[in-house]
């Protein structure tokens, strides 16, 4: 009884780190959408200024996954989880004390070195401790909490919206769930694949989590573990080139199809199709984090039941489709982020965005850059003042096409939840021997990272140069090559031990 007591205590704070851990990583992802409509009037941020701070957090979480594996291996997820909750704490202080764009950098590169490594140690470390029926419920977790941080980020984003100085409040907000991630781990036994200490994690309550068989199983699978160099990741032995090509190709098919793009500038860009404040852009946006959390909870319970493959081939066809559309509408009813971008930087922003047709009037909010220059005049006078009259605004004349555009967003929201966002960090977590599993995590980690990066430094400059349309209709390209991509090479793991895929795949050629 005592026993039984202790492994459902163990169950609950795994879960419960889990989800803590995806909610931080969501959260810091998904705040930075609203908080940039404030820092952009705050700073007068240029284009590349504001394309630098979305993606100084990727450049931190590269530098994590080069070195994050050795972290993860040598010293256990656990050690691991804690470390990148410090590292958390510290970044957070530093953006909410930030009176620069030089200390808010430092700050986002700083969480995003925490939540790379948190991201790669949370996952081995729950598929390591549950039974094969059970791991891919458990680690969608960590996608669930990813998508309820973001709905958080979102939900937050529009309360402090029209606060001065309301980023501060968002991005300090992250302390709390990181503080109680650090507390829960502590009463949570040390990483159960280091061999010298299996004999006493067992005692501990780690291997009653699963069943008679899968305790077996990965009670023998330290004793049978093989020693691997980083460099086998790219030889025949044990056919690990073929699970780094499966890896890689997750992981970047994951960041190619667009999805940091939609996640990151999901508040401008329903500014540009009509969400006239910035109140109403990131209400818009709290929508699409909410239709996220529904479809995680969807791939969360079919996880185990459809299979890897089916739900990744299938979130991959409709992400596809979706973004397609976006790129269709786009063309017949022109978006306009990147003028916006340019315009609202000046010190006569107002001026110039009346000068662009394209441009929705009202970016940034009024509330904000009134608030400097005409103190003493109320948020009607200073709406009246700033905008043109709402009938003009050339938004209007596609009413239908802006709805279609967030309809598309939405679906392709929730395909990427059920497919590639929970699965692909599945399946890196069960393809690779455990006595690499951290570095090779981390060497898919870090071009998945380098991707994020490139698209994202890079999205609002391509948009300039070739038009929303063309950007969309390429990422649905990508959509398709993936499909085949995953038809072709992408294993099914579902229902089996890590013991039994290690020996499948070191089998199968």
């Amino acid at each position: 009884m005592l026993t039984a007591c202790r492994a459902l205590l163990v169950l609950l704070l795994s879960g419960t780190v889990s989800l803590l851990g995806g909610l931080i990583f969501g959260y810091e992802l998904g705040i930075i959408s609203g908080a940039l409509l404030q820092l952009q009037a705050d700073f007068q941020l240029s284009c590349f200024q504001q394309e630098v701070l979305v993606s100084a957090v990727l450049i931190g979480a590269l530098l994590a996954s080069l070195a994050g594996g050795i972290i993860i291996d040598r010293h256990g997820r656990r050690r691991a989880i804690l470390v990148s909750n410090l590292v958390l704490l510290v970044g957070s202080l530093i953006l909410t004390l930030a009176r620069s764009l030089t200390v808010l950098v430092i700050g986002r590169v700083t969480v995003g070195f925490a939540i790379s490594v948190s991201s790669m140690a949370c996952c081995i470390y729950v598929s390591e401790m549950v039974a094969a029926h059970q791991r891919g419920l458990l680690v969608s977790l960590y996608e669930a909490g990813i998508t309820v941080g973001i709905l958080l980020s979102y939900a937050l984003n529009y309360v402090f919206a029209d606060v001065d100085e309301g980023w501060r409040y968002m991005f300090g907000l992250a302390i709390a769930p990181a503080a109680m991630q650090f507390l829960s781990i502590l009463f949570l036994p040390v990483n159960p694949v280091k061999l010298s200490s299996w004999d006493s994690d067992c005692q501990k309550g780690l291997i009653p989590l699963q069943d008679t068989e899968g305790r077996a199983a990965a009670k023998r699978e330290p004793y049978q573990e093989k020693q691997y160099s980083f460099l086998d990741l790219f030889r025949t032995r044990d056919n690990m080139r073929r699970r780094t090509l499966v890896g890689l190709g997750l992981v970047l098919f994951q960041q190619f199809t667009g999805q940091p793009n939609v996640l990151g500038y999901a508040s401008k860009i329903f500014h540009s199709v009509g969400f006239q404040s910035n109140s109403s852009a990131i209400l818009a946006s709290v929508g699409l984090g909410a239709i996220k959390v529904v479809a995680t909870l969807v791939a969360m319970a079919l996880a185990d039941r459809a299979g890897r493959r089916v739900l990744l081939m299938a979130g991959c066809v409709v992400m596809a489709v979706s973004v397609t559309s976006l790129g269709l509408t786009s063309r017949m009813a022109p978006l306009a982020m990147a003028r916006d971008c340019r315009a609202a930087t000046g010190p006569n922003a107002s001026q110039s965005l009346s000068q662009h047709p394209l441009t929705p009037p009202v970016v940034p909010d009024p509330s904000l850059t009134q608030k400097r220059d005409l103190a003493g005049q109320s948020r009607k006078g200073a709406l009246e003042s700033t905008s043109p009259p709402l009938s003009a605004a050339p938004w209007e004349q596609h009413t239908v096409l802006n709805w279609i555009t967030l309809l598309s967003m939405m679906a392709f929201v929730s395909a990427f939840s059920i497919g590639f966002g929970p699965m692909t960090w599945l399946v890196l977590s069960e393809i690779y021997p455990a006595g690499i599993r951290g570095r090779a995590f981390a060497f898919c980690n870090s071009f998945n990272w380098a991707a994020n990066l490139l698209i994202s430094l890079s999205f609002l400059d391509l948009v300039d140069a070739i038009g929303f349309s063309w950007m969309f209709l390429l990422y649905g390209l990508m959509g398709v090559m993936a499909v085949v991509f995953i038809y072709l090479f992408v294993p099914e793991t579902k229902g089996q031990s890590l013991e039994e895929i290690e020996q499948q795949l070191s089998r199968k050629r």
